[in-house]
Parts: structure tokens; C-alpha cells; sequence
């Protein structure tokens, strides 16, 4: 994709999204979805099926409880699918997840330029952690950050707000969001942030995240510095 144009106001903090962005987990998403869906006897062909898949997939990015209440009548079936969803994910976390290209060195050179960089996911604090483990990024950023104890997941702006609280920035206007999903974007556009870059290595294409609002759509991570290193 061309150049994107810089942004020229001074960006204090990136909040950059894991799975998908910095994050790759070849398709365990769906993978431990489905072995959700069928602990809590979805059909495993068929329509209901397919439907519930795509709407997976229609809101990656949202916290996984969210999700599964969204998909499931009652709170008991909600929780015991999360609670499959994390068992099967994080067997799968090992061997299964590496860094996008890039990212890890794209945060350290945000980092040694003066910017705070916080990693959020719609997953519990527990896969985030297990992932973050997998990775031996524990020292990589300044936070991370999930739903629950930081609020509501994307697309509320909570997490982006409790970044932006936590590293203590002097404006939201110096706050930057980067993610692959529809939910990543909107996350960041409630919660004030200027810049909310959008990259296509993950769930959603450049259309997806045009219409929910980028100001930038790029080809991966690695090209999100031009946009805020000035």
C-alpha cells in the first residue's frame, strides 16, 4: 500500500491490539471455537453452525464472553463455552502463536522514541497471559491490558481510556490505536484517539475496516512507525 500520510501532532501512547496485529495464531480462533460451540451441543454441521462461525468471525476482536452470551440463550451455556474456548486456546497456545513480522521490533523502536506502548486482547487475562508467556514479551511493552479488571471489551472504549490512564497521558489526542479488526477501531474512535490504524494480517480486509472508521489501513505492523515517528 502507499506511504501512509504522517500524523503530526506528538503521539504519547500506541495502544496496539495482540491477535491478529502483533500476533499470529493460524486460525486457532475458530479452531478453539468450535471446540466450544460443540461442548455446548451446537451442531457441529449444518446452518446453526456456519451461522454461529461467521459471526465469530463478523466480531473478532470483541471479548470472547461477549461473544458467547450473544450466541447462546442462557448465562450457563455463555460461561461454560468461554470457559471450553479458553481450554482449547490455550492447549493450542504452545507451538501455535508467533509474532506477526516486525512487531516485536516495531514496539521496542516505539518505545526507544519515547512512546508508551500497551497490548490489549479481547481475551481473558489468563490466555493474554499465556500467549504473552509463549512469546517472552513480558517485558516487550509497558502494559497489557484485557477485559474484566479494565473494563468492557472492544468495541467500548474502555481499554484504550484505561491505557491512557495507566501510562497517564497528557491528552487522548496524543493516544494512537492499531488493530485488524472492525472492534478495534471502533474501540479507539469512542474513546477519542486521533490516529486508529487499521492492518490487514488479520480477520478483517481494508473494506471492513474503512467502514467502520480507520484513518489508515495498513499492510502490517511494520509500517504503522511512519504514521506517528516524526
Amino acid at each position: 500500500m502507499p506511504n501512509p500520510t504522517p500524523h503530526t501532532s506528538p503521539i504519547e501512547l500506541v495502544v496496539m491490539d495482540m491477535a491478529g496485529t502483533t500476533v499470529a495464531d493460524d486460525g486457532l480462533v475458530l479452531d478453539a471455537f468450535d471446540a466450544a460451540a460443540t461442548s455446548v451441543g451446537l451442531p457441529e454441521e449444518g446452518p446453526e453452525r456456519e451461522a454461529a462461525r461467521k459471526y465469530v468471525l463478523d466480531t473478532m476482536g470483541q471479548s470472547k464472553i461477549e461473544v458467547f452470551r450473544a450466541l447462546f440463550d442462557s448465562e450457563e451455556d455463555a460461561q461454560s463455552a468461554n470457559r471450553a474456548f479458553e481450554r482449547a486456546y490455550d492447549a493450542r497456545i504452545d507451538g501455535g502463536v508467533t509474532p506477526v513480522p516486525v512487531a516485536a521490533e516495531t514496539i521496542a523502536r516505539l518505545r526507544g522514541a519515547g512512546i508508551s506502548v500497551v497490548l490489549t486482547t479481547g481475551f481473558s487475562p489468563t490466555t493474554q497471559g499465556r500467549i504473552v508467556d509463549a512469546l517472552g514479551w513480558q517485558d516487550l511493552p509497558d502494559a497489557f491490558l484485557a477485559p474484566g479488571e479494565f473494563g468492557r471489551g472492544r468495541p467500548h472504549p474502555d481499554l484504550v481510556l484505561s491505557a491512557a490512564l495507566h501510562v497517564q497521558v497528557s491528552d487522548m489526542a496524543a493516544v494512537a490505536v492499531v488493530g485488524d479488526t472492525s472492534n478495534d477501531i471502533r474501540s479507539g474512535l469512542r474513546a477519542g484517539a486521533p490516529v486508529v490504524a487499521g492492518v490487514l494480517t488479520g480477520a478483517h480486509g481494508a473494506d471492513q475496516l474503512r467502514d467502520a472508521g480507520a484513518t489508515h489501513v495498513l499492510d502490517s505492523i511494520a509500517e504503522f512507525p511512519a504514521l506517528v515517528l516524526n
